[in-house]
């Protein structure tokens, strides 16, 4: 068992557990998070896209060592209130279907944003390529995206 501090969603954060555990399995099941899903575990699917230092990672992939000291954010710390203009935006061109993959794909999608406020269709599309949604809303993930771009 190791113990680490770092910071989810603006919060301070002790967990005790083994610093190989995904960071996956932190957030949802020692934190009660539970709007990272799991999908592959493999990192291939983004549905467990959280944010670390401001930049996209797959949770699965991701272990509670390497998060020492570090601000970790969710989709819950996103927005606690679904306000932030990429969950809108989702809202408003009704993107998702099932959902489940949902979360991952705003993480990502906030991520690009964050760094390009003013990606061209082919950049969207480029940064996110490797986040699958299943039910192929992919035409609405981009409208949505270029909506608040």
């Amino acid at each position: 068992m190791t113990t680490v501090a770092f910071t989810i969603n603006g919060k301070p954060a002790t967990v005790d557990a083994d610093a190989d555990t995904p960071l996956l399995w932190i957030v949802r099941e020692h934190l009660k998070l539970t709007g990272t899903k799991f999908g592959c575990g493999a990192g291939l699917c983004g549905a467990c896209t959280v944010h670390i230092d401001g930049k996209a990672v797959r949770s699965c992939q991701t272990h509670l060592g390497e998060v020492a000291n570090k601000k970790v954010t969710t989709i819950e710390g996103l927005s606690p209130d679904s306000s932030h203009p990429l969950q809108k935006a989702w809202v408003a061109m009704q993107v998702p279907q099932c959902g489940y993959c949902q979360s991952g794909q705003i993480m990502q999608a906030a991520d690009l944003l964050a760094h390009n406020p003013k990606p061209t269709r082919e950049q969207i599309v480029r940064h996110m390529d490797g986040n699958i949604c299943r039910c192929g809303t992919y035409p609405r993930i981009i409208a949505a995206i270029q909506s608040v771009a």
